[in-house]
């Protein structure tokens, strides 16, 4: 399913998957910046700007089939289970579907490894 070949068909899903937790992890860290206890928040702000730019990272090199799309897979999984950890600390629907989503894609990314 890749966009101009089909070399990258294997990681498809986590492709999908990685692309989803950034935009679910920007839209968190949007929402998180307009609560009221944003000081409560300032780790788990933190850690969903680290997710999603590792899942962006994880993206690119999974798109090129570099050599080191597992190794970086395995460090995107270890990250989305820390910002899943962070968010599933706050009652926010918008917290809670983000947990949900890096835990999908923390998920996807082990079965690259």
């Amino acid at each position: 399913m890749g966009m101009v070949s089909n070399i990258t068909d294997k990681n498809q899903s986590c492709i999908d998957a990685c692309t989803k937790c950034v935009q679910a992890c920007f839209e968190c860290f949007k929402m998180c910046l307009n609560e009221p206890d944003i000081q409560a928040r300032k780790n788990c702000i933190s850690i969903l700007m680290e997710c999603a730019l590792i899942c962006q990272q994880a993206v690119s090199y999974m798109s090129m089939d570099s050599q080191f799309s597992k190794d970086l897979c395995n460090l995107c999984a270890s990250i989305c289970d820390k910002c899943a950890q962070e968010c599933d600390m706050f009652k926010d629907d918008h917290c809670k579907k983000c947990a949900n989503i890096c835990r999908q894609c923390a998920d996807e990314c082990r079965k690259m490894v």
